[in-house]
């Protein structure tokens, strides 16, 4: 499947639409959620036209890829969530329930989160 260009988070990243931005370097940019889940809800997006981890992880170059994981770190220090705990979550896919098809992650915080999934009984 070819990138859309027009998704919005591409449009983000031109500059088309506004975005409340947390964290920016040469190959990352991290935003606040528009519909925060809990008081910290920032999404870490490359700024490369990646539809899926499996697209990042085959195409994107050795830097875009430490610049990515560096940046969801720098993001948990600058929101303070790295000395309560945190979860990093990327939805993939149609049975992932990716709404965006721009590669992101969620790095969410600020309160207790409970249980992804529950334990099998």
């Amino acid at each position: 499947m070819a990138y859309d260009s027009n998704n919005i988070f591409a449009r983000l990243l031109r500059g088309e639409i506004p975005a409340k931005k947390l964290y920016e370097d040469e190959h990352t940019l991290a935003f606040h959620d528009i519909r925060p889940q809990a008081p910290v809800h920032v999404l870490v997006i490359p700024k490369g036209a990646y539809e899926s981890l499996d697209d990042f992880s085959a195409k994107a170059s050795a830097a875009e890829q430490a610049a990515l994981m560096k940046a969801i770190g720098q993001v948990a220090r600058l929101t303070g969530v790295d000395k309560t705990g945190y979860r990093v979550l990327s939805n993939i896919g149609r049975d992932g329930h990716q709404e965006v098809p721009h590669l992101h992650f969620h790095v969410i915080g600020g309160r207790q989160l409970g249980r992804m999934i529950p334990k099998a009984e």
